[in-house]
């Protein structure tokens, strides 16, 4: 009796501590990411560093992360020859990193916090200095893997690091939903740990234990300390700890513990995709786990789990998913852990395997891109928190008692959620020096007015900026692309975002069509795509969209589609880039009073907004599209200063604006940098 109330005790105290430990870990990580604002140890002036490369990311740029008194992503022009390990020192100014200024979109800043970099340089190198240290290892290895023709598969499994990997590739095995097999895992590390404990077989089991320890740590080292290796590693030691000296501790237990220890190390892990991935998938595969005899079953199994519990993570971070991703893993979980990771060691090991492991990774991208023809994406909107709580708590009881039924309904209701949201919503999008607005009608009708584009980058806006918005508010198609007029701050990104994104009609302005529109009109040709001109009303639903056209002027900013629209009884005026001359015609010939919400013209320029249009029409609030630090020096102060009665919302500023509206009023919310 004594020793089962003793057992009970111990089982008590581990829940206690446990719980402490998590409560502790929450509290700390809820207050470090909210409020902690970071210092550096250098200037944020003009400043000189000197310091370990570390790692090196190659594109248009070199992107340097150096180790000096601090970790510090460097940006230098690629004629630098600089490897990992090199000793530099650089002159440059320091700078924040920002945060994302669009709803719901990539958190650069936090990602880069993750890692322990918390500031950024461009700067030039004034030395080079060649010596030998630790991390001069990693770059000769770095260097040995780029003679291999399987190199971007070596980097991916004996590095961790997918990014010599093909764009399109990886965007082929996202939309089949196994990019996370790129990621060294606990599978990977299970396997890698297995053969060294069998070559070390000889050696007693604490010895072989802590040999494999050293070297686990050293691989966790050449993979850059990513938060899945950290977990696996952690992992094997302390479940060996475990069974080493008998602790009897649950494995889920130990996991928690980890996961606890690494947030209080940096609590910015939790906003990692990897630290999410891989401790969510890790923790529902042990609870609910099962002896199965059957090697297919297991395998559909763990598939099954991995690819239920990771919906809300890919949802809320690519905001899609893909039906079948269950079917694809069975087929390439077992390829990618027993035959491309295996063979990638010996590979590494042996270099005369390298033409067989390239025809292996070859056969599984021309396999990928094959399924990639056959899938079906799902577009699913941002889950808030209390819905991924519901829906672990659904899965849970969904496998354990097998009633699969209500994840399905769970997914429909939150696929159809749109339909049943009665707000409106209009979103001034930061695009930079240009302008785009999203119109969210209620029963799932949208409308876009422009799209932004920079003629002076090769920046997709419409691929990483625009659609991942647009699908992240559960949207799928866009029924309206109203076109303010020709110049490429507002339809630039038309041809991109027709390419990838699903748009039923498009419409001009009524003037006539320059190179860029008439290129736009041939792909809309091409694609089915109905365009108007010069249109004068647009209704849909119970809402009007009053297209205020006067006579045509002879330039292009004045030709603007200037918009007016009242939603649940709130005004809103759409000037484009209309100038003076268009706000006096506009005035003239409509009755404009009291506007809730206006647009203002042309970024802020001097040439629109008018004291004379601006006193007429008496807007409540004022939205300013404008680039930060932008070249023209918009918006202009003459501007600011009549718009200062005004509540003024700048993108440069404000970043993202998002406008609620229903029966009951309005509510802003903004996206700050």
């Amino acid at each position: 009796m004594s020793k089962v109330l003793e057992k009970l005790c111990l089982k008590k105290s581990k829940l206690i501590f446990l719980f402490s430990l998590v409560f502790i870990t929450l509290i700390y990580t809820y207050y470090i990411t909210s409020n902690v604002i970071y210092s550096t140890k250098y200037s944020l002036d003009t400043t000189k560093l000197r310091g370990i490369v570390i790692d090196i990311k190659n594109g248009s740029k070199k992107t340097l992360i150096v180790k000096a008194k601090e970790k510090v992503s460097v940006i230098i022009d690629n004629h630098y020859d600089v490897k990992i390990g090199d000793v530099v020192t650089i002159k440059g100014k320091m700078e924040k990193f920002n945060k994302n200024t669009v709803f719901n979109q990539f958190n650069y800043r936090n990602y880069m916090y993750s890692k322990k970099i918390y500031f950024k340089m461009t700067g030039k190198i004034e030395k080079i200095e060649n010596g030998f240290n630790i991390y001069k290892i990693k770059g000769r290895i770095i260097d040995y893997i780029n003679n291999f023709r399987s190199s971007s598969y070596l980097h991916t499994f004996i590095l961790g690091n997918s990014n010599y990997i093909d764009d399109e590739v990886l965007d082929t095995y996202r939309n089949i939903g196994i990019s996370h097999l790129l990621a060294i895992s606990g599978t990977h590390i299970t396997l890698l740990s297995s053969l060294l404990l069998k070559l070390l077989n000889k050696l007693n089991k604490k010895t072989s234990f802590k040999i494999v320890t050293i070297f686990l740590c050293f691989y966790a080292f050449l993979t850059s300390f990513t938060p899945s290796i950290l977990r696996a590693v952690l992992m094997f030691i302390l479940i060996n700890i475990n069974k080493i000296y008998k602790l009897k501790i649950k494995s889920n237990y130990i996991l928690i513990t980890i996961a606890c220890l690494l947030l209080l190390y940096n609590p910015f892990y939790i906003y990692n995709i990897g630290f999410i991935f891989s401790f969510t998938i890790s923790y529902f595969l042990i609870i609910l786990s099962s002896d199965d005899n059957n090697y297919f079953k297991k395998i559909f199994k763990t598939s099954l789990i991995a690819s239920l519990v990771s919906i809300p993570i890919l949802s809320n971070n690519f905001f899609q998913i893909n039906i079948f991703t269950t079917l694809f893993n069975l087929v390439f979980v077992p390829f990618v852990s027993y035959i491309l990771f295996p063979f990638s060691l010996v590979t590494f090991i042996i270099p005369c395997f390298d033409n067989i492991l390239y025809f292996f990774c070859l056969a599984m991208e021309k396999l990928a891109i094959f399924l990639n023809d056959f899938n079906i994406i799902i577009i699913l909107k941002y889950i808030p928190f209390y819905f991924v709580i519901v829906y672990y708590i659904v899965i849970f009881i969904s496998v354990r008692y097998k009633k699969f039924y209500l994840i399905i309904v769970l997914l429909l209701f939150h696929y159809n959620i749109k339909y049943f949201d009665f707000n409106n919503y209009i979103t001034m999008l930061d695009v930079g020096q240009g302008d785009s607005f999203l119109i969210e009608l209620k029963h799932n009708k949208n409308i876009l007015i422009d799209t932004g584009g920079n003629v002076f980058s090769n920046y997709n806006m419409a691929k990483n900026k625009l659609i991942p918005y647009f699908k992240s508010r559960g949207i799928r198609k866009i029924d309206y692309l109203i076109l303010t007029h020709g110049d490429y701050d507002h339809l630039g990104e038309v041809i991109n975002l027709i390419k990838d994104f699903k748009v039923d009609n498009v419409i001009f302005n009524g003037d006539s069509y320059n190179d860029l529109e008439n290129e736009i009109i041939t792909l809309l040709k091409q694609n089915n795509i109905s365009y108007f001109k010069g249109f004068n009303k647009l209704n849909i639903g119970d809402v009007k969209f009053e297209f205020l056209n006067t006579e045509f002027y002879d330039n292009e900013n004045d030709n603007s589609n200037v918009i007016y629209l009242k939603i649940n009884n709130y005004k809103f005026l759409f000037m484009g880039d209309a100038g003076n001359n268009r706000e006096k015609s506009i005035l003239e010939k409509y009755n404009l009073k009291d506007i809730d919400f206006l647009k203002v013209g042309h970024h802020g320029s001097k040439t629109s907004s008018s004291a004379y249009f601006i006193n007429n029409i008496n807007p409540k609030y004022s939205l300013i599209s404008v680039g930060k630090n932008n070249r023209y020096g918009h918006p202009k102060e003459t501007v600011l200063s009549l718009l200062n009665k005004t509540n003024i919302y700048r993108t440069d500023l404000n970043g993202s604006v998002l406008i609620r509206l229903n029966k009951n009023g309005y509510k802003i919310r903004t996206c700050s940098p």
